[in-house]
């Protein structure tokens, strides 16, 4: 300021000349303008990658064709968008409304222009403006930045895309739709007299001049967000938030010469969405998205979290602290914004229960997941990092262990209700059913350690948790009276202090199902017992009991291997996605048995779960063809959906899941028959 030069002419000058020399020396001379593919005027031209943002980029850009973005943009009048209608379909696509009418939302009229803008908001604010040929930003006072705009000869691309003005005059002109009130967890579960002060982030005064041009980014927080554009026009380029593109993403923004690589092309699909004046745009969390100004603009928008991507924000929030990424829009205090939200879904999940009602799959699943995140921020090692951002008067611990517990509360509830439907269903409709089951109570708690000591503490009510099944999985598709068994594993694992007592508190819900068993297994019983099953069936079924259930534990699996040996391929498909430590010691465990495998002549098989023997004779031809099957679909669905769960839970490697636990604990596998 003393020596009279802007902060974003600096770059462009050469030789500076002071007030003084300029009498008899001229003004300062500045660099030549030799390359207009590069930010830097000052460098040569061997090179040329082009740059984001730069003249040529931009030229090349407008040339260029996408897929539109009719394919996934679904156009909603302002009256249908509801969260009913969102709970219903939810919200992971772009939203475009056509006309404002219907969406509550309020903005001046359209003759309402920038200059308005520097009266409302008033001429000595400071603003963050983007230089966007250089893709810099610098700070200006918004009274030069409506100089330039109105300025005839513009030297420069400068963008304000920043201008939070809800503090301001101008906020009483704006309103944001409806639907983002009602969605939005700062403005609905935020106190008004925190000491941590809501982040301002829900109104944004956009002035972009034609050709402004901002990066592909995902909005801080993984917030979702909402455009309306009052004069001119906006063009989006939007990405899918695939778990591809979102590794694809990350490894593009910590590449050092990011700004040479335009980032649509690393991706499957890019859509092109034109934005026009009047119409209203909503972005869902975790959508990669670059923004060009074809014309001046004018436009207002905002951000907003709610509970209908809760996995997809927090995973975008992990990204973005990774990354290191200091944006322009931050969301601050994103984990203060998270802690209210999982004391308000504590309230409302007690509410419900004592209303005898259920709460909304999304609630529930969103509730795991604020869950899992809460635990890994209280960590000793993450807490010092996470501490800051605590609401004041909060107990996280008690929070984690109460909504640990309704969700538990919900979660058996629910399995009940499936279990007495499910009672009447067959075997083939069970199927799809069981193999889904299995990772839900991985997902529904993060830590991992109560694991270790699950089966020593365990009554014998319960026989195995779903993941002690993993490795003899194929027996169980055929058994109907299987799902009230999966609300045990919640319980057991999500507190580690009660699991002996859950365990045994947990069979109510099972109730209706039991004497469908008693029946079953009696029946199943006589079967084996019948002389004509030949002398193997006898064999096994005179060791006397707490040997025969473990013995029958180790056929059925010998079984099914044997079973599997005919299929090489996919033996061998199974086998590779093993460690090697398990297979030395399923070769020795082989070696060991095989005399008793021998024995078998393929005319029967039964099964040993939930305390029970069943003979499976008729649904034996389904056994053999479903068997493999069904273990290398689970291995897959089970493989997948736990990773994904939990990429972001925890960076330093915390959280382990052990796989194959049933190896490990061969020696405490007796159990008793009734």
């Amino acid at each position: 300021s003393c020596v009279g030069v802007e902060e974003e002419e600096a770059p462009d000058i050469d030789i500076y000349h002071c007030p003084n020399c300029e009498k008899t020396h001229g003004k300062s001379t500045l660099k030549k303008k030799r390359n207009w593919h590069k930010h830097d005027t000052g460098q040569t031209t061997e090179v040329k990658p082009v740059q984001n943002g730069s003249q040529v980029f931009i030229k090349e850009l407008r040339s260029r064709t996408f897929p539109s973005a009719e394919d996934i943009v679904v156009k909603v009048p302002g009256s249908q968008l509801t969260t009913e209608y969102l709970e219903e379909n939810g919200f992971a696509e772009p939203i475009l409304v056509p006309k404002k009418d219907g969406l509550g939302l309020s903005v001046p009229a359209p003759t309402f222009y920038v200059s308005d803008v520097e009266n409302y908001v008033g001429p000595e604010r400071s603003v963050d403006v983007t230089d966007v040929t250089k893709q810099k930003d610098c700070k200006m006072k918004l009274k030069e930045f409506v100089d330039y705009y109105y300025s005839t000869n513009r030297k420069r691309v400068l963008n304000v895309t920043n201008l939070e003005f809800s503090d301001t005059r101008m906020s009483s002109f704006v309103e944001p739709p409806d639907i983002v009130k009602k969605l939005s967890w700062v403005e609905n579960y935020w106190p008004d007299d925190a000491l941590l002060a809501k982040p301002k982030v829900t109104k944004y005064c956009l002035i972009c001049v034609k050709d402004s041009y901002t990066d592909f980014h995902i909005d801080s927080g993984g917030a979702s967000a909402w455009y309306h554009v009052l004069k001119g026009e906006k063009i989006f380029y939007l990405i899918k938030p695939a778990p591809a593109n979102i590794s694809l993403y990350e490894r593009w923004q910590s590449a050092a010469n990011h700004s040479e690589m335009f980032f649509a092309d690393q991706v499957d699909k890019c859509y092109k969405c034109t934005v026009k004046q009047g119409q209203t745009l909503f972005i869902p969390s975790g959508w990669i998205y670059a923004t060009l100004t074809p014309v001046d603009c004018l436009a207002f928008a905002g951000h907003f979290l709610h509970s209908l991507s809760v996995e997809m924000q927090m995973r975008a929030y992990e990204v973005e602290r990774r990354l290191k990424i200091v944006s322009l829009t931050q969301f601050p205090n994103f984990e203060t914004a998270c802690w209210y939200m999982g004391r308000h879904l504590l309230d409302t999940f007690k509410g419900l229960h004592k209303a005898g009602q259920q709460p909304p799959a999304h609630l529930l699943q969103g509730a795991k997941i604020l869950n899992g995140a809460f635990r890994s921020w209280t960590k000793k090692q993450a807490l010092a990092e996470h501490e800051d951002e605590l609401p004041e008067n909060f107990k996280p611990a008690q929070l984690i262990k109460d909504l640990a517990k309704e969700i538990r509360l919900s979660e058996n509830a629910s399995k009940a209700s499936k279990a007495d439907t499910s009672a009447n269903t067959t075997p083939e409709e069970l199927c799809p059913a069981e193999k889904e089951e299995p990772p839900s109570p991985l997902q529904v708690t993060p830590p991992a350690p109560p694991l270790e000591k699950l089966p020593k503490k365990k009554t014998p009510k319960t026989v195995k948790t779903p993941k002690q099944l993993k490795p003899s999985k194929p027996p169980k598709p055929p058994k109907p009276p299987k799902p009230p068994k999966p609300p045990k594993t919640p319980k057991v694992k999500g507190e580690g202090k009660k699991k002996g007592k859950k365990a045994k508190e947990s069979p109510p819900p099972a109730i209706p199902n039991l004497d469908l068993l008693e029946a079953h297994t009696k029946e199943a019983l006589t079967k084996i017992e019948t002389p004509k099953k030949g002398k193997a069936a006898k064999n096994v079924l005179s060791v006397p009991n707490k040997e025969a259930a473990g013995k029958q534990n180790e056929v059925e699996k010998f079984e099914v291997r044997e079973q599997n040996k005919s299929k090489t391929e996919a033996k061998w498909k199974y086998k590779n996605s093993k460690p090697d430590s398990l297979l030395k010691m399923e070769e020795e465990h082989k070696s060991e048995k095989t005399p008793l495998s021998g024995n078998k002549d393929n005319k029967f098989t039964f099964s040993f779960s939930n305390k029970k023997l069943l003979g499976s004779k008729g649904a034996k031809p389904q056994l053999n063809t479903s068997v493999f099957g069904s273990l290398q679909n689970f291995k897959e669905d089970k493989a997948k959906p736990v990773r994904d769960e939990y990429e972001y839970v925890s960076d330093d490697g915390e959280l382990k899941i052990d796989e194959f636990p049933i190896r490990r604990k061969k020696n405490t596998t007796k159990r008793e028959l009734p």
